[in-house]
């Protein structure tokens, strides 16, 4: 099994929900964290959570949706972890109406966040990957990047999106001894999916948690250096 104590991560949208869920199992793990994420309080509260395990843990305030703060943000992350070993791209949004009665607006906010942001993260980070020869990419996409239904056409869309990426990118950098990994959950009951009403906190044996979706993939990144999990479907066992 693959040792992670010590190893560097960063995980997008690391305040809250899955993410938050996804840097508590890597700091068991003893692994060092970055989480980012636009609201500073919220990333505070989490990084003073991650360093009573006794891990070094740091947060980056930016947009993944916005370049230009992407670049910084990863530079600064880099510059004091001195390198990274996993990049955990959880960081979107979500919304729904039909095509035509969503704004404009909103359904480019959905694709900005939840496709450009994963590239534009995944851009800064890779070099980093490939100069080591060795890496783990997680891409979140979800089970509705895996079919459409009505009133999801703009987070479908950039979930189909992601996977197209993810499975793109993970045929490039085999060569690199980099194993990309895309994550298909369905309905977890997470900040975002309580918010938008389509699951309860009340729900904890009938709907998924962040903790299983994190165990996932703590799972995978335990996996030899000879095997890759390259997709995974997590449902939960209520239909």
């Amino acid at each position: 099994m693959e040792n992670l104590v010590r190893k560097k991560a960063i995980i997008t949208g690391g305040s809250r929900g899955l993410g938050k869920a996804t840097a508590i199992a890597f700091a068991k793990e003893g692994i060092d964290i970055a989480i980012t994420g636009r609201n500073e309080t919220f990333l505070k509260e989490t990084v003073s959570e991650l360093e009573d395990f006794g891990v070094n843990a740091i947060y980056a305030t930016f947009d993944v949706g916005n370049y230009e703060e992407v670049k910084t943000g990863i530079q600064s992350i880099i510059t004091e972890f001195g390198t990274v070993d996993i990049l955990v791209n959880n960081a979107g949004i979500a919304a729904f109406g039909s095509l035509n009665d969503m704004p404009v607006d909103k359904w480019s906010q959905i694709i900005q966040t939840n496709v450009m942001g994963m590239y534009y993260v995944t851009k800064e980070v890779l070099p980093y990957l490939i100069e080591k020869n060795k890496g783990d990419i997680i891409n979140v996409s979800s089970t509705a990047g895996l079919n459409g239904n009505a009133t999801t056409s703009a987070y479908s869309a950039s979930k189909f999106a992601v996977i197209g990426m993810s499975e793109s990118l993970m045929k490039e950098v085999r060569k690199n001894n980099i194993r990309v990994c895309t994550l298909t959950p369905s309905t977890i009951a997470s900040d975002m999916s309580i918010d938008l009403g389509i699951a309860s906190e009340d729900s904890e044996d009938s709907v998924l948690q962040p903790d299983d979706f994190a165990e996932l993939i703590v799972a995978g990144l335990k996996l030899p250096r000879r095997a890759m999990l390259k997709s995974a479907a997590l449902w939960s066992t209520n239909p």
